[in-house]
This record gives C-alpha cells, sequence and structure tokens, in this order.
C-alpha cells in the first residue's frame, strides 16, 4: 500500500488527512484513485507533491511503490 497525505485544504477535500491506495502508482494512476474533488485541483502548480519526504520538481514523474508515502501540498496562505 502507499499512503496518502493530504495537507490543509486537500485534507478537507478528500475527507481525510490519510488514504492508503495499492501501489505501485505514478501521476496518472493516482489522480484516477483520489477522491474527485482532490483529483480536480493537484494539478494546479501550486499543489506540491512530495515522495517519502522529498519535494518533486515534476509532478508528472511521480513513482511511489509499495511502502511510499505521497504527501500533497496546497499552497501556504498566511498574513
Amino acid at each position: 500500500m502507499v499512503t496518502i497525505v493530504l495537507l490543509g485544504k486537500l485534507a478537507d477535500l478528500g475527507g481525510a488527512p490519510e488514504l492508503s491506495l495499492p501501489g505501485p502508482l505514478d501521476w496518472a494512476g493516482l489522480k484516477a484513485a483520489l477522491p474527485d474533488a482532490v483529483a480536480q485541483v493537484i494539478d494546479d502548480p501550486r499543489n506540491r507533491v512530495a515522495l517519502n519526504g522529498a519535494l518533486l520538481a515534476d509532478k508528472a514523474g511521480l513513482q511511489a511503490a509499495d511502502g511510499d508515502e505521497i504527501a500533497l501540498l496546497p499552497p501556504v496562505s498566511g498574513g
């Protein structure tokens, strides 16, 4: 299984802060397996993706195997 960590607004859209999906997963497979509300927004370039704690420069290059963790990070706002 691949652990998907949804942070911030993405957790709200996904209905939970964490999901488990069968691996392996590439970017297209991840998007297809996520809840629709999350899948619709994660292509936004402001959303970042980390694999096992390392930010990916190119989301399309995602390759996750069983036991990996994918974190989906929305843009941070503050004031």
